[in-house]
């Protein structure tokens, strides 16, 4: 018996829709104009490096530079029969300052304040991050060899290499901007690099509660604990805000004392007028002169520090830094990665022990005990927000375990819209051992704000933290 009609047309197959010639030929169009351009501006920069002095163009304010190569390009493209009006000209020698004196194509991304990452897979593919959202961008580089010049003008200005026996480097801008790149052999596809920017302005502990960051009572808490000489660890995950709260934090310091920072790449943009700086360096190409965070803390240690700070943990520096602060350096900051307070407890026993220092377990978590003081955990949400999801003091030792009391803490409650994170700040209701260090250090507190229950966010306050709590 034959199927009814309605049958047979549910059944039938809907065909795939035929891509539109028009639209591909939109598509083409549009990859194929971007190809030109950038050949067009390669091909210009290369007459340009041929024709103008650059030694004379080095001595130029970036006005008349910008000028001269203006008036260079409109002349190249009359005599080249170039089909460019003003606008594409003045854009055009835009991107080639850029490129003579600049990072290129990343210029306009580096001043874009609203960037907070930028990372390039290969000269084909640039990512930014805004508002904690990853999007791709329509920058790109005109071949591999392009994004390699650029990479090495990078890493050569703070002393650095990479190539194939090097493959990798960290470097920094002259913004203090951090610089991870990878290439061949370790780079499959083609050079890798991500920027981590900073603000020019650093973020202060009143920007980070208006931005809700952690609540004001909070980082009223945290700025006493800094300028009564407490030992603050900041523990978290990559790009949770660790360096940005050291920053903020650091501010509370006195500027009557000398303050010593290492890091691997400087990066640190503390304000007092007694900062020594210093970094760490990789060997040379015959694989000697190396310099490590350990040596770097150890020799910090006869420079007559008040405090050391670290910019990261990560090896056996640990057990230095640990003697440093339990042989009166009182009151050092240093940002490690880790999940949670507990975790960064972890961390720090096992790597004391990478260092092969002839100590037992027990008398490396009595190091940690007397040394740390307070954990704040940096948090970055699965929606992009930075959060401070907790405050916990180190307490001493119950045998062989690590005694903490959490007294501030962040805990999801639901979602929101476009899946944001909803939460709420509690303060637990323990009174912190250390406020009596705080107290008679002549800081007022409060105490109020560790009383247990749901802590406000966002700034209540018009006057500053420094004027707040002098």
């Amino acid at each position: 018996m034959d199927k009814p009609d309605n049958v047979h047309r549910a059944t039938t197959p809907i065909p795939e829709p035929i891509p539109s010639p028009i639209a591909n030929k939109v598509k083409s169009k549009t990859q194929h104009d971007k190809e030109a351009a950038l050949q067009t501006r390669q091909r210009l920069h290369n007459m340009l490096i041929d024709d103008l002095d650059l030694s004379i163009l080095d001595k130029l304010d970036e006005g008349e530079m910008h000028g001269q190569i203006e008036a260079r390009v409109s002349e190249i493209v009359k005599l080249e029969n170039m089909k460019l009006n003003r606008d594409e000209v003045r854009a055009l020698s835009g991107s080639i300052v850029n490129e003579m004196t600049g990072l290129g194509p990343l210029e306009p991304l580096l001043a874009d304040p609203s960037i907070s990452d930028i990372l390039v897979n290969t000269h084909e593919h640039v990512f930014v991050e805004r508002g904690g959202e990853l999007e791709p961008t329509d920058v790109r580089f005109a071949d591999e060899a392009h994004l390699l010049r650029i990479i090495n003008k990078i890493v050569a200005a703070v002393g650095r290499r990479v190539d194939e026996s090097h493959p990798m480097a960290d470097a920094r801008l002259a913004d203090g901007s951090r610089v991870n790149v990878a290439v061949a052999p370790i780079a499959v596809d083609g050079p890798l690099m991500s920027i981590r920017k900073f603000s020019k302005n650093p973020f202060t502990l009143d920007k980070l509660v208006e931005f809700k960051a952690l609540p004001e009572p909070v980082a009223e808490f945290l700025w006493a604990a800094c300028k009564a000489k407490v030992t603050i660890l900041i523990s978290g995950g990559t790009g949770s805000g660790k360096t940005t709260l050291l920053n903020a934090m650091s501010q509370a310091i006195s500027h009557k004392e000398r303050l010593i920072t290492i890091e691997d790449a400087a990066e640190l943009q503390l304000q007092q007028p007694h900062v020594a700086r210093m970094e760490t360096r990789p060997p040379n190409i015959e694989g000697e002169g190396e310099i490590r965070q350990r040596e770097l803390v150890k020799n910090a240690l006869r420079m007559r520090p008040d405090r050391v700070i670290l910019g990261e943990v990560r090896g056996e520096e640990a057990f230095d830094m640990l003697q440093a602060m339990n042989t009166g350096h009182e009151g050092s900051l240093a940002t490690l990665h880790a999940n949670t307070p507990r975790d960064a407890i972890t961390r720090l026993e096992q790597m004391v022990g990478m260092g092969d220092i002839k100590i037992s377990p027990e008398g490396v978590a009595g190091q940690i005990a007397s040394a740390i003081g307070l954990i704040v955990q940096a948090s970055r949400l699965s929606d992009g927000q930075r959060k401070i999801t907790s405050v916990t003091e180190v307490t001493g030792m119950e045998g062989p375990i690590i005694q903490m009391q959490e007294i501030f803490n962040y805990t999801r409650t639901g979602s929101g819209p476009n899946h944001s994170v909803i939460g709420e700040f509690r303060a637990t209701g323990i009174r912190p051992r250390c406020l009596h260090e705080i107290i008679t250090s002549g800081i007022e507190l409060n105490q109020s704000m560790f009383e247990p229950g749901v802590m406000e966010v966002g700034r209540r306050s018009e006057r500053p933290m420094s004027e707040r709590i002098p």
